[in-house]
């Protein structure tokens, strides 16, 4: 399954476009290497998103055929790790 795809029915991005998005701008990695939105996607991986203000790390527990609702969401990614960046305004 594509990156992009597995992204968008997970539920961790909205729209696949977001989620092609969100790769070529360098936010998203699959085991720590920076991914395009065609990287195929294991059971077993680990994924960074960065968004926003947020990082967070999820391990691939099983591939969605199809968009999942919140509820089920945790069925598919386990959160590994999450933080909040703190804006540097110093001006």
């Amino acid at each position: 399954m594509r990156l992009d795809t597995f992204l968008r029915n997970s539920g961790r991005i909205p729209r696949r476009t977001q989620a092609k998005k969100a790769c070529e701008g360098g936010l998203i990695e699959v085991n720590g290497q920076s991914a395009k939105s065609s990287t195929p996607v294991k059971v077993g991986q680990e994924i960074t998103v960065r968004l926003g203000m947020s990082v967070r790390r999820y391990r691939v527990l099983q591939l969605p055929a199809r968009p999942v609702s919140k509820a089920e969401r945790d069925n598919y990614t386990e959160l590994l790790n999450s933080e909040r960046i703190e804006a540097d305004l110093d001006w």
